[in-house]
């Protein structure tokens, strides 16, 4: 396979296979899960947001562009998958742990890198003749989401050459649309320091990514080397501002995977890079109390004290130093909280159980 080098540019817009054919029979198929997509309740259907993505997509996919459907689908885990028909998933958990439009562009470069070197579309060819095509739809499709991927990536894992093809492809679209090409590699840094929290494990169990597009030091380091002396933006300030009004449903998204450990790892990096934001010291206090391991609660309650004499500080911080206290013994101290929690929130949805603890407590 010759590689792909500085020079490689990207072909002529792909032509739909007759649908007589077999490859338009592979075709139709994934019209159908992109039918099902389009009804599922997954699929977020922020206009603003779709937009959004679509352009990032465009200024990568040039003349392709009219052949690219973006689906922001809601699940928390970090993943973005591109089928042969132009059908491009963009999961939310990816969109909370990119810090800017250059790192999200870096993945769906990449993406489109196995697109356009028509790379999914032999796995397609491959997976149908071993029988093996329900499991290859899975990417595309959404059944089962993460519970199937560990077994699905033996049957959809791309080749080593495919990866380093797509993995160059993507730096070259990320040049040519004008972002610095070094946040391809710091994208796969900050997924690698989250994976370490698992030492010794198959991360393609937790990581629907990682199980599709296996990652390592070596390939971030070379992406780093490929990335050069960079040059280009990041785009950060446009990226925070066309997603900042999702970040708390993906927050409340991540602390209800359950995977304290990752959490806690993603939102030690959200809160450096936004040490103001008492919204973030929240959500850390949330995993860590929630995670309850040596010196948790503690560190809990230092980022839940903070976060009480910040500018918008969340309800629900009172709401957490009321669990905190309680469990502790301070009854005026949790029914303070939870008094402040109940006065900020009247209609909130454990509203109830909140007022029943305040019973509990006594005056």
């Amino acid at each position: 396979m010759a590689e792909v080098g500085a020079d490689w540019t990207a072909p002529a817009r792909l032509a739909a296979p007759d649908p007589a054919s077999d490859e338009g029979g592979l075709w139709a198929l994934l019209e159908r899960e992109e039918q099902r997509i389009r009804r599922s309740p997954l699929l977020m259907r922020d206009r603003e947001l779709h937009d959004y993505l679509h352009t990032v997509a465009c200024k990568l996919g040039g003349e392709h562009c009219p052949d690219v459907r973006v689906y922001p689908i809601r699940t928390p885990w970090f993943n973005a998958s591109m089928a042969p028909n132009g059908m491009l998933q963009v999961w939310s958990g990816l969109l909370l742990r990119v810090d800017n439009e250059a790192q999200l562009a870096a993945i769906l470069g990449h993406e489109m890198g196995h697109y356009l070197q028509r790379h999914t579309l032999a796995r397609l060819k491959d997976a149908r003749s071993r029988s093996a095509f329900a499991t290859f739809l899975m990417p595309f499709g959404l059944g089962g989401l993460l519970g199937a991927w560990a077994v699905m990536a033996s049957q959809f894992s791309f080749s080593r050459d495919q990866e380093r093809e797509a993995d160059r492809i993507g730096l070259i679209l990320m040049r040519q649309a004008g972002y610095d090409p070094r946040e391809a590699s710091q994208i796969w840094s900050n997924l690698l320091a989250e994976a370490s929290v698992h030492p010794g494990a198959n991360v393609s169990k937790t990581s629907p990514m990682f199980a599709t597009h296996p990652a390592s030091a070596e390939r971030r380091e070379t992406l780093a080397q490929l990335a050069g002396q960079g040059g280009g933006e990041t785009f950060q300030s446009e990226y925070l501002t066309r997603t900042g009004a999702l970040q708390r449903e993906l927050l409340e998204d991540e602390i209800k995977r359950a995977e304290f450990d990752e959490s806690i790892v993603l939102l030690d990096r959200l809160v450096k890079r936004s040490s103001e934001r008492a919204d973030l010291l929240y959500y850390r206090a949330e995993a860590r109390r929630l995670r309850a391991q040596k010196d948790d609660v503690d560190l809990a309650l230092a980022d839940l004290n903070a976060a009480a004499t910040m500018p918008a500080s969340p309800a629900e911080v009172q709401r957490s130093l009321g669990f905190i206290r309680q469990a502790r013994g301070d009854k005026p101290a949790a029914r303070e909280a939870f008094a402040s929690y109940l006065q900020a929130k009247p209609d909130a949805g454990d509203a109830a159980m909140i007022q029943s603890y305040l019973r509990e407590l006594g005056s």
